[in-house]
């Protein structure tokens, strides 16, 4: 008999971001009773330096702090490891390669969702961190479908989506939320049809100020959910 899946999160990244996974797991299982709901393990320690300035090459690498948060869910024996924050992506392969369990990628998971869209967009807008979109994950993937990309431009990126993420992360999910919607109104009047919230702070933010243009929106943290319950379930 094979063991039972055991889900392990290495979340702190930002600790909303993690809450706001493991709401969408809980949200998304179809449960009658607390023992049908998916096990989990979280580590949520927000003291893992940030990403972006890591990047740009103006602070500390968060590389050692994943690695031994990767490390306390090896000790517990997990199934699998999901990260919801797009931008730690950058050290998957070091994760993966530490790692026990497989790490759900949650730009590949993303991909999936919107190659299963119907009808499957033309042009799709995609809200990120500077170094999400330098490392050309969604584009490469999204052309692969045939799919064209709608980017910010650097002074938008600058005035609309830093202030607005790290509004998010002081707990300022309005105010980030009135800056991310103007962001993401811009990439709609440039032509994109559907937006791919690829930074896990987005959809709180958007959800703060109850945006309408949620209803265009893929938010890869909820297909990652999606993907975990699928496992479970399976």
């Amino acid at each position: 008999m094979s063991e039972p899946l055991l889900f392990g999160v290495l979340g702190g990244m930002g600790p909303l971001a993690t809450l706001d996974l493991l709401q969408k797991i809980i949200e998304i299982t179809p449960a009658s009773r607390d023992q049908e709901h998916l096990p989990v393990v979280t580590w949520n320690v927000p003291q893992i330096p940030d990403r972006q300035k890591a990047l740009a090459g103006k602070g500390d690498s968060p590389l050692p702090q994943l690695l031994h948060a990767i490390q306390q869910l090896n000790r517990l024996n997990v199934s699998h490891i999901a990260i919801p924050c797009n931008t730690a992506h950058h050290w998957y392969p070091q994760l993966a390669e530490a790692s026990r369990a497989p790490i759900l990628h949650i730009v590949d998971i993303a991909a999936a969702h919107i190659a299963a869209l119907q009808p499957r967009p033309r042009r799709v807008g995609i809200i990120a961190t500077k170094a999400t979109l330098q490392a050309g994950w969604y584009q490469q993937r999204l052309a692969a479908l045939g799919i064209d990309t709608v980017l910010p431009n650097e002074q938008e990126m600058q005035t609309l989506f830093v202030p607005g993420c790290y509004a998010v992360k002081r707990g300022e999910n309005a105010l980030g939320g009135q800056l991310l919607q103007e962001l993401a109104t811009v990439l709609l009047e440039r032509g994109a049809e559907r937006l791919v919230l690829a930074c896990t702070e987005i959809p709180l933010a958007l959800n703060a100020v109850a945006s309408p243009l949620l209803a265009l929106s893929i938010d890869p943290a909820y297909a990652l959910a999606q993907h975990c319950v699928r496992l479970w379930r399976n």
